[in-house]
């Protein structure tokens, strides 16, 4: 008996050992996954302040262009007594499309060469033509011009039938499938497809705006989307987004596509896409119960108000804020440039609805608020949401606008749902991607996915590395596009000139230069040197940037000035590039940038211009190859190759 005892125990401590050591285990494994998840969300929090940050910055390009009105500098000397009218469509280079009656002369001048063996397209399409092109643009293939302006055309044609609220009901097809944004992400729609079927009549799908632009296949998502719309009208159904705007394609990467892709024809693409953007329906109700926008709402939506005026009034909407500036405080172009004449107060409204619908975002706070993070539209908090919703009967809003770590979100207590489809949209591994399946008991169901092609193959670790340093990349670029700015923030507190200051000091000076709303305090040791009391080194932050291959000629304040603009240069210089060679003249260089300069008010003399327009010109033939100029002010660390 005594043996026995003995045994017992014995196993008894064993097995009490190892429950210990598998606590112990749990507890490790649950903070390991913890501090994954939280260097995931602040990198995730790094790349989504420093995309509104650059929104901010679109409009203030665009307000840039309504400084040209008043001031716009002949740029030769042939345009000499125009109006300023044709002078700013000069610099825009957004042409009117013409007549359909032109624009059909002009596809029929277009030849299909027999070299050509991609899709042919014959209209009205046919589900074979549709998977036509899914199999084309699987392989890579380009659709022709001539097929993309008759799309394009037949597209408008059915737009223009469509109100500017869709009306929806699930009792056919019992289940509607609602994608939010693809933002050019061709591979995240063929795998939805794939998932969950082809658009048909037993199974519709709404898309929720914003399928173009940073994705490197735009005009094919756009392309398969229409052509199913032209088969399926009654169960494809597309809601537009702030991305389906000219002016904010021209930052953002789809301008340049399509000039990319169809050199010959793609102004003529891109002014008829104004026209298909301004067509685009700007809300979906589905079974009464449901509204769906892509971006919110405000606490002054009105649903009836704007199923009622003529949308397409409201083409680009960074400049038809009419007597009211842009998106929030900054003048605007005149109205008469985007829109024809009407009332002010009233086409006033108009634009304010569709903004706020378009840009807005939700808020955990009560209340709404003008939204400055992006510089458009507003915060919503619930009280708003609820307000909206039992004033039209409505039981969920339905939107996406922003990028979710799992491909979708719930807040407001339910009543909104974000659902957003471009997974990796910031950087492999950065996030899933979602969409949503609505039946009449109008529960949704969600399905996310992540198109991988080499992230399987790394550890979550690795993964979760990947996408921190590419966030922290990005910041730092952004810390030293304002570092004279910053230094003398941090001197603020340093009068003594120690090199150190607070941590808390580093955090105050951080957030009042960049405005980027981050946990400075949680992100210092990831940015700058800490001294052994704690403090901040705050130059530190600089150490390991430079721009290479630096240019000796330049200033060291004007080439920060300049990473600082360089995509505001090079959506204008790429206006005044009208034959996108990337080439442009000195005297336009000197021009443009003058104009800027004055706009911004940079203090930076006229000599120190001149100084660099002639060093960048190597060959000395009085042109600037300006994508040669966008690399030479490229911030890169300096071990990265070491």
């Amino acid at each position: 008996m005594g043996c026995g005892t003995s045994v017992t125990g014995s196993r008894a401590k064993k097995s009490e050992r190892a429950i210990k050591a598998a606590i112990l285990i749990q507890r490790w494994y649950r903070c390991y996954m913890a501090r994954l998840k939280m260097r995931r969300q602040y990198a995730l929090s790094i790349f989504q302040s420093i995309e509104y940050a650059e929104e901010q910055a679109q409009l203030q390009l665009s307000s840039f262009f309504t400084f040209m009105l008043d001031h716009f500098t002949h740029l030769n000397e042939t345009d000499t007594g125009k109006d300023k009218k044709s002078l700013i469509w000069k610099f825009h280079d957004f042409n009117t499309t013409g007549s359909d009656v032109q624009l059909l002369e002009y596809e029929r001048m277009i030849e299909i060469p027999d070299s050509y063996h991609g899709p042919q397209l014959s209209f009205p399409l046919t589900v074979a033509d549709t998977n036509s092109l899914l199999h084309a643009f699987k392989d890579q293939q380009h659709l022709h011009a001539r097929y993309v302006l008759q799309l394009l055309h037949e597209t408008k044609k059915l737009l223009k039938q469509m109100p500017n609220i869709i009306h929806l009901s699930t009792s056919y097809s019992k289940e509607i499938t609602i994608c939010g944004d693809l933002h050019g992400k061709l591979d995240d729609l063929l795998l939805i497809f794939y998932k969950n079927g082809l658009p048909s009549e037993e199974n519709p799908y709404l898309f929720n705006g914003d399928f173009v632009d940073r994705g490197e296949n735009s005009i094919e998502i756009l392309i398969i989307l229409f052509a199913f719309l032209l088969v399926y009208p009654n169960h494809l159904h597309l809601n537009r987004g702030n991305h389906e705007d000219h002016i904010v394609n021209l930052r953002y990467g789809f301008t340049k596509e399509v000039m990319k892709k169809y050199r010959s024809h793609g102004k003529k693409f891109l002014n008829l896409l104004q026209d298909v953007y301004s067509w685009l329906p700007l809300a979906t109700v589905i079974d009464s119960k449901v509204l769906i926008v892509h971006g919110g709402i405000s606490d002054t939506t009105d649903l009836d108000f704007l199923n009622s005026f003529k949308r397409n009034k409201h083409m680009c909407l960074l400049h038809d804020g009419v007597n009211s500036g842009p998106l929030l405080e900054a003048p605007y172009l005149e109205s008469s440039v985007c829109m024809p004449s009407m009332p002010s107060e009233l086409t006033a409204k108009e634009w304010k609805q569709v903004v706020d619908i378009l840009w807005s975002d939700p808020k955990n706070q009560n209340g709404c608020t003008p939204n400055k993070v992006r510089g458009g539209g507003c915060y919503f908090g619930p009280d708003v949401t609820a307000r909206l919703l039992k004033r039209y009967n409505l039981k969920m809003l339905i939107r996406s606008h922003e990028c979710k770590q799992e491909g979708y979100e719930i807040s407001h207590d339910g009543q909104v749902i974000t659902i957003f489809s471009a997974s990796n949209y910031y950087e492999d591994g950065s996030n899933r991607g979602a969409y949503l399946k609505l039946s009449p008991d109008l529960i949704p169901r969600f399905v996310q996915y992540q198109v991988s092609k080499w992230t399987h193959k790394q550890t979550l670790h690795q993964r979760v590395s990947v996408v921190e340093w590419s966030a922290l990349k990005s910041l730092r670029e952004k810390l030293y596009s304002r570092r004279s700015e910053l230094i003398a923030a941090f001197r603020q507190y340093d009068p003594n000139y120690t090199g150190k200051i607070s941590a808390t000091e580093w955090a105050s000076a951080m957030e009042s230069v960049l405005h980027l709303d981050l946990p400075w305090r949680t992100l210092r040791s990831r940015l700058v040197q800490l001294a052994p009391d704690g403090s901040v080194e705050y130059l530190s932050c600089f150490n390991d940037l430079e721009i290479e291959p630096p240019i000796k000629e330049v200033q060291p304040a004007l080439v920060e000035t300049l990473y600082r603009y360089r995509t505001d240069l090079e959506i204008i210089f790429n206006i005044i590039d009208k034959d996108h060679s990337g080439l442009i003249s000195i005297e336009e260089f000197r021009q443009t940038w003058k104009l800027f300069n004055s706009h911004l008010k940079i203090d930076i003399d006229d000599e120190s211009i001149d100084n660099l327009a002639r060093s960048i010109d190597f060959n000395k033939d009085g042109n600037i190859d300006f994508n040669e100029f966008l690399e030479a002010f490229h911030v890169v660390n300096k071990f990265e190759n070491k």
